[in-house]
This record gives structure tokens, sequence and C-alpha cells, in this order.
């Protein structure tokens, strides 16, 4: 049997959640024992970090009964929205992979920043393959590194992504809501940038 990535390889196991062939490269083990595809990982990954925040909100609502607390300003929020998306980043890191997963969705609108982080990771991996050369547009990417179904590949234009001589490429959203801080990832790391109020980054 041969690694579905790689034809000229053969495969040592198979992803426990979509039961693809996998070589030794393209497998994960999160857990002892249990393997993964790079995509179905990415979701056992996701999937327990909204669960751990989920736990974390309930428990200080249970909390806010019982003491009333100070109203949080804007500090306050930019602080927990960049600790959400440090969580999910190295996730993206460690497990890797796209977003569609046989039997699995994700909700482009209320993961767009998880989606974000996911389309960025598919484009060093395709570097990585591909002798660090990154990808003119990002429906490259599809279906190899990012495996998306062709009816959603129209999610792809909520974001902006652009070439650099320099540092290689920039990856934001390409529509952010007025008011809204705008994530920029690049080779270099992740910056923000704030929005008019007509949603354009400065």
């Amino acid at each position: 049997m041969k690694c579905t990535n790689h034809p000229n390889r053969e495969a040592r196991h198979i992803c426990a959640s979509c039961g693809i062939p996998l070589c030794d490269d393209c497998v994960e083990e999160p857990r002892p024992g249990q393997f993964f595809c790079f995509q179905c990982a990415m979701v056992q990954a996701v999937s327990g970090v909204g669960t751990s925040l989920k736990d974390k909100r309930v428990k200080r609502d249970e909390k806010a009964i019982t003491k009333k607390k100070e109203p949080w300003g804007p500090f306050q929020y930019f602080i927990t929205l960049s600790s959400v998306l440090i969580v999910v980043m190295w996730g993206v890191i460690l497990f890797g992979g796209p977003e569609e997963v046989s039997g699995q969705k994700i909700d482009y609108d209320k993961n767009k920043r998880v989606f974000l982080f996911m389309v960025d990771n598919s484009i060093k991996r395709y570097a990585r393959y591909q002798d660090n050369q990154y990808p003119s547009t990002l429906t490259a990417l599809v279906p190899k590194y990012l495996r998306l179904a062709e009816e959603n590949l129209i999610q792809l234009d909520r974001f902006s992504y652009r070439l650099d001589p320099k540092i290689g490429y920039e990856l934001s959203f390409a529509h952010p809501k007025p008011g809204e801080m705008n994530i920029i990832i690049s080779p270099k790391g992740i910056r923000y940038e704030s929005t008019t109020s007509d949603g354009v980054s400065g």
C-alpha cells in the first residue's frame, strides 16, 4: 500500500479518523498509538482547544454570578484574543494540515482566524516540499496541501495573499471589519494592524 501524499513511498500507518494510508513523514501521533494525517490531527487539536476554552468560559460565568467584576477594557480583550490565537497557532504548528476532513466541517465564519492560520500552515508545507518556493496563488495549495472541497474554494477569497521578494509572502484578511485588528502573517512572524472605519488596514 502506498502513501496518499507520496505514491513512491510505502504506507506504514492508517489515519484513525479518515482512513487514508500514510508514510512515516506524513503521519502524526498526538498520543501514543494514535495515528492521524495532518488534517485530522489539526481538527483534533482545534476541537480540544475549543472544548477547553468553553469549559473556562463556564467557570468564569459561574464566578461572575457570585462576585461582581469590573468591566473589561480594550486592553483586557486584546490580551485574551492574543492568548487564544497563540494557543491555536501552536496547535497548527505542531499538527499542521488543511481544514476539511471527510465527515468533519468547519464553520468558516465562526472559525475565520483558525482558517487563516491553517492556510498559512499549508503555505509553509508547500514551501517545504517545493524547494522553499511559495505558491503564486492560494488555489495552488489545493488539494495536496489544503484539502478543500471545490464548492468551498470561494472561501479563499476572504484572504489577501501576495508574494514579497524580501520576506517571502504576506497573508491577511482581505476585508477586516471596521475597527477590528487585522492579522498579517509572514515568514517573519505575526503582526497586527488596526483598521479604519472603512475596513482598510493602516
